[in-house]
């Protein structure tokens, strides 16, 4: 067997190493997708009350304060949508958009 014989038969089998790892890695993803789309739908059936088990208590209770903590973010706190009142002076005006 010549060197090119070898080279290739070596790159042949570094090919396929790495198709098997994109496919676990694939595989991986999508499962990962799966539980999260799992985890949502419980989340949902929970709330409605179609779905109630002692182990997932804390998780939807969780989940349920990370969710109010960002609906709390997303509003500046100390401004309203109808304020008509100009930004602070310690403030620097706001950007044109």
């Amino acid at each position: 067997m010549g060197f090119l014989d070898k080279a290739k038969a070596a790159a042949e089998q570094a090919a396929a190493k790495a198709k098997e790892g994109v496919q676990e890695v694939q595989t991986k993803r999508e499962l990962f997708q799966a539980y999260q789309e799992l985890g949502k739908k419980t989340f949902e059936l929970s709330e409605s009350g179609e779905v109630s088990h002692s182990e997932l208590t804390p998780l939807i209770d969780k989940i349920a304060a990370l969710k109010a903590e960002e609906q709390g973010e997303l509003a500046t706190p100390g401004v309203t949508a109808s304020s008509d009142e100009p930004p602070p002076s310690n403030q620097p005006p706001a950007m044109p958009s």
